[in-house]
């Protein structure tokens, strides 16, 4: 008996470690008493074998078989990719320090 993988939909939340990234998955559901939208969060560690994933990605993961102590994961495609403006801390105490002087 084949049993499907599950599937999932996720945004890369962190990918600072080697061949891993952090991927969270949002869900939506509807209280069954008072009938409002509950926004559930789980983030999952998942396997990125070519460390293609960066920041901000939505991708699709797969469960596989277990590959570490927590990563039971593996990112199956990139659907999109994000673009992340990253600003170096020296850029921004310059921009602060010339608004201060000119104020």
């Amino acid at each position: 008996m084949l049993a499907r993988r599950r599937t999932m939909v996720g945004r890369v939340i962190r990918d600072k470690t080697e061949k891993t990234v952090i991927v969270e998955v949002e869900s939506l559901r509807r209280h069954p008493l008072y009938k409002r939208v509950i926004r559930n969060v789980a983030r999952f560690m998942a396997h990125d074998e070519k460390n293609e994933c960066k920041l901000g990605d939505m991708v699709a993961i797969v469960e596989s078989r277990p590959l570490s102590h927590r990563k039971r994961w593996r990112v199956a495609k990139i659907l999109a990719h994000h673009e992340v403006a990253e600003v170096a801390p020296s850029e921004l105490d310059q921009s602060i320090l010339k608004e201060e002087s000119g104020a």
